[in-house]
């Protein structure tokens, strides 16, 4: 399953610079799929999503830091466990019911997201 940043989020960005992904980012900023990926031309995400790689998408929040499900592996491949929910100060990145995926399909999302 994704993590996901909860609105208790101080926006300290403490967890951005750890994601191996580049799947954190800062409330209103827009994100691409190709930014901490080699990801490029028209991809289709885990979820179904169809978009160019390079191509800026909206925020998931405006308010607080985000976690693009689409891009969250939950740092398998990389690392013990999710390097965001290490870091955070207020315990605000938490398992996203809304998105459960096996050790299985995060390691073929990692594969995809970086070309292996």
């Amino acid at each position: 399953m994704a993590i996901k940043i909860t609105d208790e989020c101080i926006n300290c960005g403490a967890c951005e610079p750890e994601c191996p992904n580049n799947a954190i980012y800062e409330g209103a900023v827009d994100w691409k799929a190709s930014e901490g990926t080699t990801l490029e031309g028209r991809v289709t995400l885990t979820s179904g999503l169809t978009i160019d790689a390079n191509d800026p998408q909206e925020p998931v929040s405006d308010d607080v830091y985000f976690i693009v499900s689409d891009k969250c592996t939950e740092c398998k491949g990389f690392h013990e466990e999710p390097q965001c929910a290490a870091v955070c100060p207020v315990d605000c990145c938490v398992p996203d019911d809304d998105h459960v995926e096996s050790e299985e399909s995060l390691l073929a999302k990692k594969a995809f997201l970086h070309n292996e």
